[in-house]
């Protein structure tokens, strides 16, 4: 008695044969390796076309040495800057939303910081008050060394407090409006970190904001100093990040390794390895990511997609096409993943068809018809 699992019109059954009349034990339907289809799954070839289903042939390909780590995401020396206060006061935006991923102009207001209210009295109005008593005070000493009337002494001293008030009366008038003092972004971008609220108090030299050009950005990878040898031979990265189902080729974003370590971190046993890419609009500077390192490239190499495995208990199988309605589930060991494929080591061979989109409803209709306890015939 022969088994086939049919998954056809989004209906699961099982199909049952017998080579004789009587009842008979499942262990009767055990049959050559040539011609064993006791585990053969039916899934109509009008189904697999409706749920996207993709068949590939294996074939021996190149393959990169991979060491698989972790990394992050950050944004290149010079395309971030940190805006910081000006003055002393309550903050109050100018903008209704100034949060992060919002996208800014160079020179455009953000905030204003205003010292009105405060109870040592507005910063800049006393700038200025103090500015103003010692340029008269240099203009009356101009006026009497010329009649040495002053000493030089008394001259210089005269010069040097009225350069010093006018210094801090100019760093509080700069960009100064009817609020207090204003804040403006210094280079287009968006804003990657907002680091005050509105109302608060902050300080003169307080960070506000980080903005980002973000037009490239790095990739920095961390790996064990035990992979030390196999850095001479990395050339390229692929990475995955949380937030997109996907995984990104440096490659195909303009990539290049940049640096890497010559020695491990003071704080840890890992090498900093450093990649430079573009960035495509949706790679957010500061996320940790998965890294697969590209090392030396193997020729002959039997793959599939990440997408064609199927995990149960630990092991990995793919399914395999018979023809275009059979399938069988093969089990199959891995070697090194670079994210997108994975090294075959055994269970396939050169022509197989393997599925390499929709395994999961193979998968499930597979499970779905499981054989009931007790069926004879």
């Amino acid at each position: 008695m022969r088994k086939k699992i049919i998954y056809m019109f989004g209906v699961l059954a099982l199909s049952w044969s017998c080579a004789g009349q009587g009842e008979h034990s499942h262990d009767d339907a055990a049959q050559s390796e040539t011609g064993d289809h006791s585990n053969e799954i039916v899934f109509r070839s009008e189904q697999a076309k409706n749920i996207g289903l993709e068949v590939i042939s294996i074939e021996p390909t190149s393959f990169h040495e991979v060491i698989k780590t972790s990394g992050q995401i950050l944004s290149p020396p010079g395309d971030e800057v940190t805006v910081s206060a000006t003055a002393s006061g309550i903050v109050s935006f100018n903008k209704s939303s100034i949060n992060e991923g919002v996208s800014v102009g160079r020179g455009e207001s953000l905030l204003s910081i205003s010292s009105r209210n405060l109870p040592d009295g507005d910063p800049g109005v006393k700038a200025r008050s103090t500015y103003e008593m010692a340029e008269k005070e240099f203009q009356r000493a101009q006026s009497l060394i010329g009649d040495k009337l002053i000493s030089e002494k008394e001259f210089n001293e005269a010069k040097l407090y009225y350069e010093n008030a006018k210094v801090s009366y100019q760093s509080y008038a700069k960009g100064r409006t009817n609020v207090g003092a204003g804040i403006s972004a210094p280079i287009s971008g968006y804003i990657k970190a907002r680091l005050v609220n509105e109302g608060q108090y902050v300080e003169v030299g307080q960070p506000l904001f980080t903005i980002t050009q973000s037009q490239k950005l790095q990739l920095r990878a961390d790996i064990s100093e035990r992979y030390y040898k196999d850095l001479k031979n990395i050339t390229s990265a692929n990475f995955r990040i949380p937030y997109y189902d996907g995984v990104y080729q440096l490659s195909e974003l303009g990539g290049k390794l940049v640096s890497y370590g010559k020695s491990t971190s003071s704080d840890g046993f890992y090498i900093p390895v450093s990649f430079e890419f573009n960035n495509v609009g949706n790679i957010v500077p500061g996320s940790y990511v998965e890294v697969y390192l590209l090392g030396k490239s193997r020729a002959d190499v039997l793959s599939v997609p990440v997408s064609s495995l199927i995990e149960s208990q630990g092991l990995y199988f793919v399914y395999i096409q018979l023809n275009a309605d059979d399938y069988k589930k093969q089990e199959v060991k891995l070697g090194a993943s670079d994210g997108q494929n994975v090294e075959v080591l055994s269970g396939l061979k050169i022509g197989d068809k393997v599925v390499s989109k929709g395994a999961y409803h193979i998968k499930l209709a597979a499970a779905s018809g499981t054989l009931p306890q007790g069926h004879t015939h």
